[in-house]
Formats: structure tokens, sequence, C-alpha cells
């Protein structure tokens, strides 16, 4: 099938001469042309046009926003502006995220005539997401990638939000490969138990003779990060009076190595992570005020993975592939069963350990749930019903119900109860024992004697 020649032709050159693959669309959905860049990504023209953009991209048989997508086109419908959205369509290499933009055309009596769809993948912007690791096809998944996808072209500081687990690192790479600093270093960070001196020399380095030991000049991770992305990995472990040493660098982009003189320029793109509530932080005297202000431009949430239970499936699949690539393994139902009701604290980091477990233990291709391996059904049951997990509060104050916290369940001796306590605890909140001791209020050494016993 040929274009409409009642197509104006001036339109059709200019689709015909643009890089990224474009279609015009009318207002029925239907495909009226598509330039060379859409035909070599989704083959012969003559099998596309007349067609409808939904059948084509998600092989649906109504429109995306009928099948629980978020179509750009009822947004364009409204606003009369272009409109842009991530989207999962099919192409002949298979699954690949879209960032598709719609542009509605009118006549010059204000009436919709046309739509043109253009179509960047992200791919070809950086990695597809499955090459960093990162799958999914749950709408909180969609959503997460979106918002990375829109900031990484952009020098905006990233705060990536979620509880430990969920890939956070993975975010951030994915912000570095899909931005135009690719090609230059990521450099992480791993901000919890710095000292003021460790903190300094490791993110801004220093001169030879700066103090005992520094035998040459040591470059600093600032400077290591030239022109890529500086990754600061839980930024809520910075100790307060250290913040105001990242503020500085943040406001001045500058910065000198420890026992230097000379002023040198930072050229980062900054971007951050934490699990804890930055914004609890501030108003508890935690966390500078102003440097939350700094970093908090553009907040992404990770969502955790009962959040995207939809995404468990896929998830298992790459883990096994990953786990033992020369085993064609898969779960049995009674163990997939047990996943599907899990409440996951440790999110993808447990999955994993969960699964390395059953496949250690299994002799064939089939896992099974290991003998030992016991859901906690009054957790899970509680975070169905509450769709979060129970937490140990920041302030100490709500404590989790633990699996012996029952009517009629036997009386432990004190040291006994506070032990399980604190093994209940320390599960709930993934093993961080440094989040365990901030919310106990108790010290490091403290915590560990207490597990020790």
């Amino acid at each position: 099938m040929k274009a409409d020649p009642a197509l104006p032709c001036e339109l059709l050159a200019l689709l015909e001469s643009l890089p990224e693959p474009r279609i015009l669309v009318d207002p029925d959905y239907h495909i009226l042309s598509a330039n060379a860049a859409y035909r070599h990504t989704f083959g012969n023209p003559h099998e596309l046009l007349g067609r409808t953009c939904y059948e084509i991209s998600h092989h649906y048989d109504k429109p995306c926003d009928q099948c629980g997508e978020s179509c750009p086109r009822q947004t364009a419908m409204k606003s009369h502006q272009a409109s842009r959205v991530l989207h999962l369509h099919h192409t002949p290499r298979g699954q690949e995220y879209v960032d598709v933009e719609l542009v509605p055309i009118h006549d010059t009596d204000g009436n919709l005539t046309y739509f043109v769809e253009t179509m960047r993948f992200l791919h070809e912007t950086g990695q597809r997401p499955g090459a960093l690791g990162m799958v999914g096809h749950s709408a909180a998944f969609t959503r997460m990638l979106d918002l990375i996808n829109r900031v990484a072209p952009a020098m905006t500081p990233v705060l990536l939000l979620g509880e430990s687990g969920t890939g956070k690192e993975l975010a951030a790479q994915a912000v570095h490969d899909l931005s135009p600093r690719r090609d230059k270093p990521f450099v992480p960070v791993d901000c919890s138990g710095m000292t003021e001196n460790l903190f300094e020399s490791e993110l801004f380095g220093y001169e030879k003779g700066a103090f005992t030991g520094a035998g040459q000049r040591k470059t600093g991770l600032v400077e290591a990060a030239a022109g890529g992305t500086l990754f600061l990995d839980e930024l809520g472990d910075i100790p307060l009076h250290l913040q105001v040493k990242l503020l500085r660098l943040l406001e001045t982009g500058t910065y000198r190595r420890v026992g230097g003189v000379e002023i040198l320029r930072a050229d980062f793109r900054l971007v951050c992570a934490t699990h804890r509530d930055l914004a609890a932080m501030v108003e508890g005297g935690e966390f500078r005020r102003d440097l939350y202000y700094r970093l908090a431009t553009f907040p992404i949430h990770l969502p955790a993975l009962r959040e995207r239970r939809d995404d468990l499936p896929l998830l298992i699949e790459h883990l096994l592939a990953r786990l033992a690539p020369a085993r064609p393994l898969h779960l049995d139902v009674a163990f997939q069963k047990h996943l599907g009701e899990y409440a996951f604290p440790g999110n993808i980091r447990e999955l994993r350990n969960l699964l390395e477990r059953a496949m250690l233990m299994a002799d064939g291709e089939v896992l099974s749930q290991a003998d030992d391996f016991e859901l906690d059904r009054a957790r899970t049951q509680r975070a169905q019903e509450n769709a979060v997990p129970p937490r140990v509060s920041p302030s100490g104050g709500g404590q989790p119900a633990a699996a012996w916290e029952h009517p009629g369940a036997t009386i432990f001796p004190l040291d006994e109860a506070e032990r399980r306590y604190v093994r209940q605890a320390l599960e709930q909140l993934g093993g961080d024992r440094k989040e365990l001791c901030r919310c106990l209020g108790i010290s490091e050494r403290t915590l560990y004697r207490k597990l020790a016993e």
C-alpha cells in the first residue's frame, strides 16, 4: 500500500529526512506514512500502512489506553501539545522500551488532522534495560524507567530513594548509560562508615606529604569522575559535620586536595541514593536542610518487589540465567506459590539469595523450596494487607510484631525475648545493621555484642 497522495508532500518529505523512526497517524490510529528509519526497524512498508499503531507496537486489538497503558494520544488531544511516554513495544528484535513522543497537527481551522509519532529506542541512546540487569514490565517499573530516561540527558542531580535491595546502583548506572556522559567514568562511592579524614581524602584526594603515610599524590574520586558521573551511595549515612563539605563542593563546583592549595574545578554529574527517609532526617536535625534541597531536585522512587509482583516471573528467569547460564533451571509449583505470596523484605537481593540457595540444594533442573526455609506467614499476611512490610519505626516506637507474639504463646525470659526481637528486626530491615542501630538507639558495638550472644 502506498501513502495517500492527498497527504501534504512537505510533511512527508520532512518525515523521510528525519533520523528517528517516525510515522504519520490519522485520528483513528491508522498509519498513513512511515519514514525510512521506521521501515528499517519494523519491516516492509506494505505491511505497515493502513494498520493501526497499537497493533504494530503492542499487538493489541484495541487502543493501548483501553488495555491499561498510558497513551500519549489522550494528553496530546487535550493539551494540543506534544506528549511523551515510555512504552514497551514489540520489534523484530523482541520487546524493547521506547520513548514515544506524539505531536498533534491541526489544519488552518483548528481541526485535528494528524499525529506525528516519534520513537527513540533506549538501546540506541545507551544500553538496553536488560543489559543493565534491570528487567521488568510492571507499571511501577515502567514509571521508574520513564523518570530515569527523562532526567538522564540533563545535568540535574538525581536522588534515588528505595528500600535496601531494590537495585539503586543499577538505576544510577542506567542514568549514566542513558546520558551524554556514557563514555566517561561512572564512579561509585560508598558513604557508609566514612570518617572525616577518609571522606576528604577519598573524595578530594591528597598531596604528597599532606599527612603521615602520604608518600605520593593521590587522585580523589571527584577528579576520577571528571566528565562522567559520581554516584554517592547511602547518602543518608554521611555524618552531619561532613555534609557541609559536600554542600560546598556542589555550590562552588570547586575543591582542593587535602594538603593542597590549588583550587580545582569539578566536572561531574551527581547521582545519590539512600534507603533512609531524608525528609524525616531533616526534620530531626540529622541531615542538613540546605543540602537536602540541593540534592532532591529530581527524586526517583525505586519500587519494592512487593510493588511490582507482576515482574516476579521475569526476574526469576533473569536471575537464574545469570546464576547458572548452563543449566535450564525452573521452579516447581509449590516454590513458585510460596515466592508469589512472600513479602520479600530484602527485595531483589533476597530473591537472588533464595534462588541461589535452592539452586545449590537441587540435584536436578527443578528447584524446590529449601527444607529449612520457612516463610514468615504472619509477616507476609500483614504485608499483603497493608501493602508494605512491617518496619521498625525510625523513632524506635513502632516495634514489629514477631512470629512468637501471639495470644497463648510461650512467655520467654527477657534476655531471650530481646535476642529474638533483635534478630526479627534485623531480618525485616534486610540485614542493614546501621539502620537497626539507628532505629533502636544503640551503638554498633552494642548490636554486635547482642548478635554474638
